[in-house]
């Protein structure tokens, strides 16, 4: 059964220590990571980061009982366990296998993970764009037109990493 806990970033390896010493080798975690590329003084500097922030997915067989939940709360660089997480078990299983299934070779989160919709707007988190802000005119198999301010413009899909805004 997986489970959304709360961690603290700084302890992060104590916490992943406490659940092996706890739940024994047959657990599994996972944290979606994103990688992104900024210009900054005329250099390339690439990022990673947490696409969930300080939260993390972690899968053990004996998770459904309370019992076990409760003698976990208290391990080291855990905030807390994320109620409703047994009704939500299918949801969180379609997100985890969408997020595997979106990872490029380093284990990060490639552009196909979002979705995309025209007249929606995103925002470029890569390449000379960063940090700007376009809509999509119109979506093609590689390709997808943009508008920025009052540019339109043309980019291929799997050059650039964009999110939602």
């Amino acid at each position: 059964m997986w489970t959304i806990l709360k961690f603290d970033k700084k302890n992060l390896s104590l916490l992943k220590e406490d659940l092996k010493n706890k739940l024994g080798k047959d657990y599994e975690i996972y944290i979606p990571k994103l990688k992104v590329q900024k210009f900054k003084n005329n250099k390339l500097i690439n990022k990673e980061f947490n696409l969930l922030g300080d939260y993390l997915f972690c899968f053990h067989k004996s998770l459904e009982c309370k019992n076990k939940i409760n003698s976990l709360r208290f391990l080291r660089g855990l905030k807390y366990f994320l109620e409703g997480f047994i009704e939500s078990q299918k949801d969180i299983e379609n997100f985890v296998e969408k997020c595997k299934s979106s990872e490029n070779a380093e284990g990060f989160l490639s552009k196909n993970f979002f979705d995309l919709e025209i007249h929606k707007k995103y925002k470029f988190s890569s390449g000379p764009f960063v940090d700007k802000i376009f809509q999509i005119i119109n979506l093609q198999k590689n390709r997808i037109k943009i508008l920025m301010g009052n540019i339109e413009t043309t980019v291929k899909k799997k050059e650039f990493l964009f999110s939602p805004v």
